[in-house]
């Protein structure tokens, strides 16, 4: 794989120099992956597949007009820049606007810290899954169906650009998913969790008691009543922290739906305050060790750490570099593509709200009633709204955490949410089990971040009961 892609360097630097000069700008990305997909549903594997691609793309812009092409084989490059080229000369109308960079030559490699997965056999990967299964299953009889989702996959790009700038760089990612599914007449209750990782395949070993507690939630859930309807003031776990900023503000820091949404950019105005002066909100790829992060992004911009929210106002945005330009600010390195098949667009890498100083025992204090609510199994969000299904919640007595509650959604506006934060836990806690999606580009490693929160008058789905 390495050596296919080495091959292509005189190739791609013979057509850099012959088209660069035709265009404003101009990078073509090489792209070599091998990987593993696993599937176990109930009892059977279906899919078991290992799998090697290698392909490419270009982009061009010219006087503002993008053309993208894809292709498979090396052997068609010279051709699909031309199109690239033909197609931003087509659509190019205006002025492009890129923010700058100073060119770059490196070859950089996220390094492992335990064993490369493509040095385990696809027999021992089915059998971890098969493992985890079993485990899923054997929780308890009213466990109706499991499913058990293993992945891992080793990319290397080479990207060239024609501000000067040949980079290579590479990584592993790897991912497990387990869910477990309990039936219990029409009632029924899921679990889930997700284990990521971009070290070890050791990280994807030893997970039996997540795995069980998953199955076990599932199956606990069954009896529990229903949460009562209404505005509480809630306290979540790291867990969901981390899931409420990628979501509900991580995706509106991204700066295309800024330039492109004149009510957002209003609304993401910098300067404006949208929480208490505790409130620190970052995203970056540069810190070490998540699923998020990389040395540069797919446009060839050094990866960064970018505060969004500093003493709750907001001072940051996510770029590209054409958002960067357009908007006069400086790239942040969070241009990102799933794989060759898309072209980049703004995603976030690891996106964290950091740690308080409240403890966090002292969060439960004084909530006559309410709600806390741990882990995630589903959620979405729409602009500037959300809702999200808890993992498993309780209710706030007196202070005091008392019985479970099943069917707890979390759904409110992000801007309120943000200012309705009452208190920032002292705890943290990374969740790698992300897979985000954008732009039909669904399924790209990010990292969430984030410590225990207290907030108030936060809309609590659940079953209407009269009183």
């Amino acid at each position: 794989m390495n050596s296919a892609l080495s091959d292509a360097k005189n190739l791609i630097s013979d057509l850099m120099s012959r088209y660069r000069h035709q265009v404003d700008y101009l990078a073509i990305r090489l792209e070599a992956a091998e990987g593993t997909d696993i599937l176990l549903r109930g009892h059977k594997i279906e899919t078991l597949s290992e799998g090697i691609s290698i392909g490419g793309q270009v982009r061009a812009c010219y006087k503002g007009g993008w053309g993208f092409s894809s292709f498979n084989q090396l052997s068609s490059l010279k051709e699909r820049v031309e199109d690239a080229i033909a197609a931003a000369k087509l659509v190019g109308i205006d002025e492009t606007i890129l923010a700058p960079v100073a060119p770059i030559q490196d070859d950089r490699a996220l390094r492992l810290t335990g064993s490369d997965p493509r040095q385990i056999s696809l027999a021992q990967k089915k059998s971890l899954c098969q493992h985890y299964g079993e485990i899923l299953r054997s929780v308890d009889p009213r466990i109706a169906t499991i499913s058990v989702r293993y992945g891992d996959s080793a990319q290397k790009i080479i990207l060239a650009t024609s501000d000067g700038s040949m980079i290579e760089q590479s990584w592993v990612d790897l991912e497990m998913r387990f869910a477990a599914t309990a039936r219990d007449g029409e009632t029924v209750q899921t679990g889930r969790e997700t284990v990521g990782s971009r070290k070890a395949y050791e990280d994807l070993l030893g997970l039996d008691r997540q795995v069980e507690e998953a199955a076990q939630r599932a199956v606990n859930s069954l009896a529990l009543p229903p949460v009562k309807g209404g505005a509480y003031t809630v306290v979540i776990d790291p867990i969901l922290s981390g899931l409420f900023v990628h979501e509900a503000f991580g995706h509106l820091s991204e700066a295309d739906m800024a330039y492109e949404n004149p009510d957002i950019l209003e609304v993401m105005s910098l300067g404006r305050r949208f929480g208490s002066p505790e409130l620190q909100i970052y995203d970056g790829a540069a810190i070490e060790g998540h699923r998020g992060s990389y040395f540069y992004d797919d446009e060839g911009v050094p990866a960064t750490t970018t505060q969004l929210i500093k003493d709750g106002v907001l001072v940051g945005r996510l770029h590209s570099r054409e958002t960067a330009g357009k908007l006069e600010e400086a790239p942040t390195g969070n241009a990102r593509c799933l794989n060759y098949h898309y072209p980049p667009i703004v995603r976030m890498t690891n996106t964290w709200i950091e740690r308080g100083k409240t403890p966090v025992k002292d969060l439960f204090q004084n909530i006559q009633e309410g709600v806390y609510a741990r882990n995630w199994i589903g959620g979405m969000t729409n602009g500037e709204m959300f809702t999200f299904t808890a993992g498993e919640a309780w209710m706030i007595r007196n202070g005091e955490v008392a019985e479970p509650v099943r069917d707890v959604t979390l759904s409110g506006n992000a801007f309120k949410t943000l200012a309705d934060i009452e208190a920032i836990g002292d705890d943290f806690f990374w969740d790698e089990s992300g897979g985000c999606g954008k732009g039909g580009q669904s399924g790209l490693a990010v990292g969430c971040g984030g410590p225990s929160l207290r907030i108030r008058d936060v809309v609590v789905g659940g079953e209407a009961i009269d009183d």
